[in-house]
């Protein structure tokens, strides 16, 4: 029996019971027939193993060994798996995995493993769901503003000058008649008072 073969085996029989998890991203995609998705899976164990579940967990459920990384082998492919639709590389702290030119096919739960001892160690899982065509998102529909009606108070005519009415011509022909008579009345005083000094001034120089 092939090495990959009793891996599967023994994933079978514990990835149900599992309670350590590897951090694992993202963890749903939806992807257009024909185009790419990539995960991650941050581990400390440089050996990682990725895995495809078609169906939702249960312990009926059957996982397919997809490839595997490690230093010294580099990547390990499963059988029928295409590499050039398949790729898988290390960086850093993290294990990639990437696919393209998806079809529905590809839709399941991708999962990145570890074996340690004496137990496996798995990510929480990446739901890979394939469509032929991406569900749009509807535009919110823009609620037109009603125009606020301006109410404009008419401004009161203002009529230029006064009105020529009887009480007011009235008024200023008593003014006029009390303006002459005061000026009479200052112009007669004043001859007073020149007389009276005229006077004084004959007789002081008898």
């Amino acid at each position: 029996m092939q090495p990959w073969l009793c891996l599967l085996l023994v994933a079978q029989l514990l990835v149900v019971h599992s309670s350590t998890v590897l951090q694992q991203s993202p963890s749903a995609s939806m992807v257009q027939t024909h185009g790419m998705v990539t995960m991650q899976c941050h581990s400390s164990n440089m050996l990682i193993h990725w895995l495809r579940q078609r169906q939702a967990p249960s312990e009926d459920s059957h996982l397919e060994f997809l490839a595997s990384w490690s230093p010294q082998k580099g990547v390990i492919l499963g059988t029928g798996i295409e590499a050039d639709k398949l790729t898988v590389w290390w960086k850093m702290d993290r294990c990639f995995l990437n696919l393209t030119n998806v079809k529905p096919v590809d839709s399941g739960i991708y999962f990145c493993m570890t074996i340690g001892s004496p137990r496996l160690t798995f990510g929480k899982g990446t739901q890979l769901t394939v469509v032929d065509m991406l569900p749009t998102t509807a535009q919110p529909t823009k609620k037109s503003t009603p125009k606020k009606r301006v109410c404009r108070i008419p401004k009161p005519v203002i009529q230029k000058g006064l009105p020529c009415g009887p009480l007011i011509l009235g008024l200023l022909v008593a003014g006029v008649l009390l303006l002459l008579l005061s000026l009479s009345v200052a112009l007669h005083r004043h001859c007073l008072q020149r007389r009276a000094r005229l006077h004084f001034m004959k007789q002081f120089y008898k």
